[in-house]
């Protein structure tokens, strides 16, 4: 099985067929990966985080759960999870991002910026890019207020999530871009297909 590396701050986009299993893994720790995916049939259909956080009735999705399509479609089974810490609210990092939340005045293009690209050969339109799974991000919920505060991965060297393909799909994966999702520090990502 080999294993791609996908370099800091970049993104990469790829097929995975209905049956493959993804394996994203943070090989140094504490680095935030986001994945998109659409039906490789119709890309219209693609990865909905409001229907698989409804239908789970929860925030934290991990091991033996679903994600859902926008069209109540099973897209993802996870299979494996050795952190159980992610987040599906956030939308990826932009220069937008970038530019309100941090005053950036030459902002990165973000991971959103690495999916337009990596998934424009595919055909996926910019504004067809959804809410991501946000592997490893650690974002904690005030109870009171709802508050969201952005903390550090809990993902440690060699960490991983597993997704095995309920249909055929193709996936639009990054090495997140935004500084506080990883802990101040820049690193890589890498995935297997089997």
């Amino acid at each position: 099985m080999t294993v791609t590396t996908i370099p800091p701050r970049s993104g990469t986009a790829f097929r995975l067929a209905k049956g493959e299993c993804l394996t994203v893994i943070d090989p140094q720790g504490e680095q935030v990966a986001d994945l998109v995916v659409f039906n490789a049939q119709d890309i219209r259909e693609a990865i909905s985080s409001g229907r698989s956080l409804d239908y789970a009735s929860k925030l934290y999705l991990t091991t033996g759960d679903l994600i859902y399509s926008n069209r109540s479609n099973v897209v993802l089974t996870i299979v494996e999870d050795t952190v159980g810490r992610h987040d599906f609210l956030l939308t990826p990092c932009s220069r937008d991002t970038f530019r309100i939340i941090y005053h950036d005045e030459h902002p990165h293009q973000g991971c959103f910026g690495n999916l337009e690209a990596a998934l424009a050969p595919y055909g996926v339109a910019s504004d067809a890019i959804p809410v991501a799974f946000n592997c490893f991000m650690n974002v904690v919920i005030a109870p009171a207020t709802g508050a969201l505060t952005v903390e550090a991965p809990l993902s440690r060297a060699g960490d991983y999530v597993k997704f095995c393909a309920e249909m055929d799909l193709i996936v639009g994966l990054t090495a997140c871009s935004a500084l506080q999702s990883n802990n101040y520090s820049f690193k890589p990502i890498e995935y297997r297909i089997d």
